[in-house]
């Protein structure tokens, strides 16, 4: 179907109340401090569009689904559709790449962009989720598309010990057995002690074979892995000291594993003839695909350091992403007749530091200066697991980063924001090969530099007390797959110092909208463009997946309504429209759509909470993805809608949760199947209708 212009879909939203985020406590989330700019700022007084997840939000969705990038995708439009597997390629943010944190610790692996950014802590450990939309230097590489900063659960209680126990179970409405069944159980407990205080969390969860809506099994990821079939278990614990009423010393450590039961074995299907990708129950070879994510943050905060707020961080992230074994062309050696099986492994280590330190009032002016020094160690490799072999080079990230952002409120109504942050980052890569498939192709070794300052620069004007227009130029910070180019060398006499192809990619994103926020309403709408002349495409080639640098160009329109029917009705809205195109030919101007790969379709959820009682609750959501076609027609995309319910009922002892997912069992295609690749592997059903009961316990 072809799409709307852009300037032609402004109207038509206001008119239909299209929309971008859900606020449950609106006035809070409006006037609660955003700990991801790094500023201190309000989501109302920001010049940038900022989302904020609350902690009931997402306990209405993780009765719905226990997967970190289905809430997402339920509640930001932005967000590319749910893959509902382990891989979470293609899913990108306003068709840009996102960068995942947790309490400001990058989870993201862009040296080696292995797809599996989005699963490396449970939500059951999370308080809110805060997401700042569009490019941003702010926290450094990684950020073209958005940054979704995972805030963890606080642990100050007046309390001396608080514990929590939930327990789900969830099957499908079709051809349920007990191989679909999906089991989860959390616990966490807080508590406080002189000027100790503490939170622990554990979460088990064990998910089953899924089922589409006509009760066929849902294709298995047997490769890229997969959710379906799995094992899954979080462990965090926070620890925190206050040194004296504004001092305070706060260590957590997160560590979270999801792996494969390796139960069942993908079966090829046939896009041509509408076949899809299923499941037989097989064990496939090799090990098991699996996510090894270890998280220890360290971080100082002084809120009264000479009349300055401190907040000083060291951090450690040990990632280990493992799939599953195939018998890739790039795994084949032309010097023997065996057909080769191997699985390959991501392997990143990060070490990093943030000190920022802020100050209001400078110089007795309305002005609050920002400034601190950012330091990333980041040691990327890939290896072949079954044959020893090394598939990507040990790749050595280092950067530093200085940077300042400047608030200034000239007159009441007005507030003028602006930073740079300059970027030193350098690659240290060693002499290697590559493996047969690429000719065992020497690549001589280096270490390149690069240079980068972004700006930004924004405002933010009240009209009224209730509507005020903002503007935002800002830019990204990014790094190319190197793990992709390096091991895509295929031609003699290379240096790692000549391949343009690990160029940093520079993001420009301009921006403008409106907010308005009156009483029971809160409506926002904003207008986008987003460039880079030197960005970074996946595209495929005899079976190999490489990287092409060249131009590309995204804009679109967010816009998001909420409205308090009264103190018990709620309805929400929100819409995302988008459209990119890039440079295929290398004359300087875009000229082809980009694909499901790379930018999400236009979506739009509209939701209703009701609360009929103290005791009793609902919420009805309806998620439509519209169709989007593309140049290359074979990729053309044929929209679904997926709505869910569910309810909450306070017992005398206990809650108990009862929802059901895929409400009308719709029976589809995932947009990643249909848009992103033309691979039989890949074409996969969406999940049926399922139904959840859970119960918790506070005591």
């Amino acid at each position: 179907m072809q799409q709307p212009k852009c300037k032609l879909i402004i109207p038509l939203t206001i008119l239909t109340l299209s929309p971008v985020y859900a606020f449950a406590e609106d006035d809070a989330v409006d006037t609660y401090v955003v700990e991801s700019s790094r500023m201190n700022t309000t989501r109302q007084d920001s010049s940038q569009v900022i989302s904020v997840i609350t902690q009931k939000q997402i306990q209405q969705q993780l009765a719905i689904s226990a997967d970190s990038s289905q809430v997402l995708s339920n509640l930001l439009p932005a967000y590319s559709p749910n893959t509902q597997k382990l891989n979470n390629s293609s899913q990108t943010f306003r068709g840009r790449a996102v960068l995942y944190m947790i309490d400001g610790v990058p989870q993201s692996n862009p040296l080696r962009e292995g797809s599996r950014s989005a699963h490396t802590i449970d939500l059951s450990m999370v308080e809110r989720i805060e997401v700042l939309h569009g490019a941003s230097a702010i926290h450094g590489m990684g950020a073209t598309g958005a940054i979704i900063n995972f805030i963890t659960k606080t642990n100050d209680t007046s309390e001396p010990l608080k514990q929590h126990v939930n327990l789900q179970l969830t099957t499908p409405t079709t051809d349920a057995t007990s191989d679909t069944l999906t089991y989860r159980a959390s616990y966490n407990a807080k508590g406080s002690k002189d000027n100790w205080d503490y939170l622990f969390g554990l979460t088990d969860d064990v998910q089953g074979l899924y089922k589409d809506s006509e009760g066929d099994n849902v294709g298995a990821a047997t490769v890229r892995g997969d959710l379906m079939d799995s094992k899954s278990y979080d462990a965090f614990l926070k620890l925190g000291y206050w040194l004296s009423a504004s001092q305070n010393l706060q260590f957590e450590v997160n560590r979270y594993q999801i792996k494969g039961d390796m139960n069942y074995m993908g079966v090829a299907g046939d896009r041509r003839n509408g076949i899809a990708t299923s499941a037989i129950k097989q064990r496939p070879p090799g090990r098991a695909p699996f996510n090894k994510v270890d998280t220890y943050n360290l971080l100082y905060t002084d809120t009264d350091l000479a009349g300055m707020d401190l907040k000083a961080q060291t951090f450690y992230q040990r990632f280990r992403g493992r799939y599953g074994a195939t018998t890739s062309s790039s795994f084949q050696d032309t010097n023997t007749s065996q057909t080769i099986y191997d699985q390959s492994q991501n392997e990143s280590d990060k070490i990093g530091a943030k000190l920022t330190l802020s100050k209001s009032e400078v110089f007795a002016q309305p002005l609050k200066v920002t400034g601190g020094l950012d330091l990333l160690k980041d040691t990327t490799s890939q290896t072949l697991t079954l044959t020893g072999r090394t598939y990507v080079p040990e790749t050595t990230y280092y950067n530093y980063a200085p940077f300042v952002q400047l608030e200034y409120k000239p007159f009441e109504r007005l507030t003028l924001q602006s930073g740079a942050r300059y970027e030193h980052a350098k690659l240290d890569i060693p002499d290697y090969r590559t493996v047969a498939a690429r000719n065992h192709t020497a690549v001589e070794g280096g270490s390149p530099t690069f240079h980068e300052t972004v700006f930004n620069a924004g405002a933010v004007f009240k009209l009224t007390p209730s509507v005020n227009v903002f503007g935002n130029y800002s830019q990204g910070f990014g790094m190319p797959d190197v793990g992709r180019v390096l091991r895509g060398v295929s031609q003699s006499g290379q240096t790692v110092n000549d391949l343009i192809d690990l160029s940093p990619i520079i993001t420009d994103n301009y921006e403008g909208g409106v907010r308005f926020h009156y009483d029971q309403v809160h409506f926002e709408i904003s207008y986008y463009e987003s460039k880079s002349k030197l960005g970074s495409r996946i595209v495929e080639n005899n079976g190999l997946y490489t990287v092409k640098r060249e131009r590309k160009e995204i804009k679109g329109v967010e816009t998001s309504l909420t409205y308090q029917l009264n103190a018990e009705h709620q309805l929400e809205t929100s819409y995302s429209y988008i459209e990119g195109q890039s440079d295929t030919d290398g004359d300087g101007k875009v000229d082809t759509k980009l694909t499901g790969a790379d930018i999400p379709p236009n979506r739009l959820r509209i939701a209703w909470t009701a609360q009929w009682s103290d005791t009793f609750s609902t919420l009805l959501q309806a998620n439509h993805n519209f169709d989007r076609s593309f140049d290359d027609k074979e990729l053309d995309f044929d929209g679904y809608t997926l709505v869910d319910a569910s309810m909450q009922y306070q017992l005398p002892v206990g809650q108990l949760k009862l929802s059901i997912a895929n409400l009308l069992n719709e029976d589809y295609f995932t947009y990643y199947s249909q848009s992103a690749y033309k691979n039989d592997d890949f074409y996969f059903k969406g999940r049926g209708r399922t139904i959840t009961l859970g119960y918790g316990l506070t005591f």
